[in-house]
């Protein structure tokens, strides 16, 4: 019967779940604690058994930018009351698209749409978004850009979740809203 001490700390992602007697996933680094010449696992994300590598590297890749500050609400950019120039990263295939056209003409019938047609979903989705994201910050004048899809699983969402996607969408010139997946879907 072996085992390994475990130290998770109160800013650690997950440590909400734990609780005595559960079973749980944990990530993290192996350290030594001089102190006592213990070796110890440092944990920085614990996972309920069986959420699945997928979730679990959302959450990390979250938590690592979190601690770089991405998501601090002082990056955050104010939304132009009357956008003129909306750029949408999307897909021209899909539902999103007409919605958004349809509501962009009814609210803000003055307003220019500039469509960066992109694949979102699949092994090629990541770059073409970045690719759509670069072609709208290179348009003039842009003020806002939308990054769209539709809802799925968190496999058909993945692209969005993607180390380079986010870094492509938090250093865009434009203002970015994200309207990835439903309601109950979570991306990055």
């Amino acid at each position: 019967d072996n085992s390994l001490r475990c130290v998770m700390f109160r800013n650690s992602a997950g440590n909400e779940r734990l609780s005595d007697g559960s079973l749980v996933v944990a990530h993290g680094y192996l350290s030594m604690y001089r102190a006592r010449g213990i070796l110890q696992m440092v944990v920085d994300l614990v996972q309920p058994e069986g959420v699945g590598n997928l979730q679990l590297q959302l959450e990390h890749l979250t938590l690592k930018l979190e601690q770089e500050g991405l998501f601090e609400p002082s990056r955050k950019r104010s939304l132009p009351k009357f956008p003129r120039r909306v750029g949408v990263a999307t897909s021209p295939a899909g539902a999103v698209w007409h919605d958004i056209k349809t509501v962009i003409r009814r609210r803000f019938p003055v307003t220019e749409l500039f469509l960066a047609p992109t694949t979102v979903q699949g092994s090629e989705a990541a770059p073409e978004i970045i690719g759509a994201l670069n072609a709208l910050n290179q348009t003039p004048e842009m003020d806002v850009i939308i990054v769209a899809r539709g809802g799925g699983s968190l496999e058909d969402m993945r692209a969005f979740n993607e180390e380079p996607v986010i870094r492509a969408i938090f250093s865009s010139k434009a203002p970015v809203i994200s309207a990835v997946g439903h309601e109950t879907d979570h991306t990055i």
